[in-house]
C-alpha cells in the first residue's frame, strides 16, 4: 500500500518506521522540517504541506480491485484513494488538519486519527470529512516500538478493510487490532481502556507503598520481577515497575510525587456518570491523580515513573534538596 502519515513525533514515526519494514510505501510530513527530513532518511518520501503529501499520494494501494461496491452499500473500492494517517495531537491540531485536507479528500479516500480524541469529537468530525474517517485509539507507546501497538477501530467497515495491511503493520499483527463498531466507537474504548490503566496503575502503587512502608525490609524490585513470573498480577505495567526501581532505586530517587495526564481519565468518569454505571476504582484513581499536584505518597511517585516506562513522559521529579 501507499500510505501519507502527517505527523512525525513519537507515535508518528512508529506507524512511519513499522510501515516501511513491511514494504509499504510511505509519504511524510510534519511541520517540524527536521522530523520530515528523519522520516526521509529512514525510508520515507518526504512531502513539505498537507497539500503536496496528497499530491504526492497516487491513490491507489495496488490492490485487485475487488473492493466493496457502493451500490451494493459498502464503499469506494478499496483499491481507490488515498489513505493518510494522522498522529497529530488531540484537539485542535486535528481540525486544521482535516481543514488543510479538505480540499484534497474525496469520498474514495480513508482518514486514520490515531491520537487520543475524544469520542464525540471522532463522531463529529466523521460526518463533516467528505473521506471515511476511522478513528483509531492506539495503545502501547513508545516502548512498543518493536512489538507494535493495539489498535482500536472505529468507522465504516470498508474503509477499515481497506487499511488492513498497514493495521497489520502498525499493529502487533492480525490479531493486535479490530474494528470496535461504527464512528466514535474506537476512541470510545480507548478512552476506556485508559480508565482501566489509570485504576491498575494506582492499585499497584498502592500495594508496593505498604510494602515500603511496612514492617519489613524489602526489595521493591526483586518482588516485582518474582510476581511476574508465575503470579496471578503478573503484567507488563508490572515489568514497568521492576524497570522503574532497577534504575531509580528502592525508594525511587527523586521521582516526584506529581502524576500528569488525566483528561481521558476525566471522560471515562463523565461517561461513567451519564450511563449510571459505578466505576469507584477509577474515579478513586483519577482523584489520586488531581490530588499528586498537591502532597507526596510513594504510590504516585510510582505511577509518575510507569508513565515514563510505558509513554515515556517525562519524569517529574524533585528538586535539589525538596526530597526530606
Amino acid at each position: 500500500m501507499e500510505l501519507g502519515v502527517i505527523g512525525l513525533g513519537r507515535m508518528g514515526r512508529i506507524v512511519v518506521d513499522r510501515s516501511l519494514a513491511a514494504g509499504h510505501d510511505v509519504v511524510a510530513f510534519d511541520l517540524s522540517a527536521e522530523a520530515t527530513a528523519a522520516a526521509a532518511e529512514a525510508g520515507a518520501e518526504p512531502a513539505d504541506s498537507v497539500a503536496d503529501l496528497c499530491d504526492r499520494l497516487d491513490g491507489s494501494d495496488g490492490g485487485d480491485g475487488a473492493g466493496p461496491d457502493v451500490e451494493d452499500g459498502g464503499g469506494p473500492d478499496e483499491s481507490d484513494g488515498k489513505r493518510i494517517w494522522l498522529m497529530v495531537p488531540a484537539g485542535d491540531a486535528v481540525d486544521a488538519t482535516l481543514a488543510d485536507l479538505e480540499p484534497h479528500l474525496g469520498e474514495e479516500d480513508v482518514v486514520v486519527d490515531g491520537g487520543n480524541s475524544h469520542f464525540e469529537a471522532s463522531v463529529r468530525r466523521a460526518e463533516a470529512t467528505d473521506a471515511a474517517y476511522l478513528d483509531c485509539g492506539t495503545s502501547g507507546g513508545p516502548a512498543s516500538a518493536e512489538e507494535g501497538f493495539s489498535l482500536m477501530v472505529g468507522g465504516p467497515e470498508w474503509a477499515y478493510e481497506a487499511m488492513v495491511p498497514v493495521l497489520d503493520a502498525v499493529a502487533t499483527g492480525p490479531d493486535g487490532h479490530d474494528r470496535m463498531g461504527e464512528s466514535g466507537s474506537g476512541h470510545y474504548v480507548k478512552m476506556v481502556h485508559n480508565g482501566v490503566e489509570y485504576a491498575l496503575m494506582q492499585a499497584y502503587g498502592e500495594g508496593f507503598e505498604l510494602l515500603a512502608e511496612g514492617r519489613y525490609d524489602l526489595e521493591m524490585e526483586s518482588i516485582a520481577r518474582t510476581w511476574n513470573n508465575g503470579a496471578v498480577i503478573r503484567s507488563w505495567l508490572l515489568e514497568l515497575c521492576e524497570e522503574a526501581f532497577r534504575e531509580e532505586g528502592n525508594d525511587l530517587g527523586d521521582v516526584a510525587d506529581h502524576v500528569a495526564g488525566g483528561s481521558t481519565g476525566t471522560w471515562t468518569v463523565e461517561e461513567a456518570l451519564e450511563q449510571e454505571v459505578p466505576v469507584p476504582l477509577i474515579y478513586g484513581a483519577l482523584a489520586e491523580r488531581f490530588d499528586s499536584r498537591n502532597e507526596g505518597r510513594f504510590s504516585r511517585r510510582l505511577a509518575n515513573r510507569l508513565r515514563y516506562g510505558f509513554g515515556r513522559h517525562e519524569v517529574a521529579r524533585h528538586s535539589e534538596g525538596e526530597k526530606e
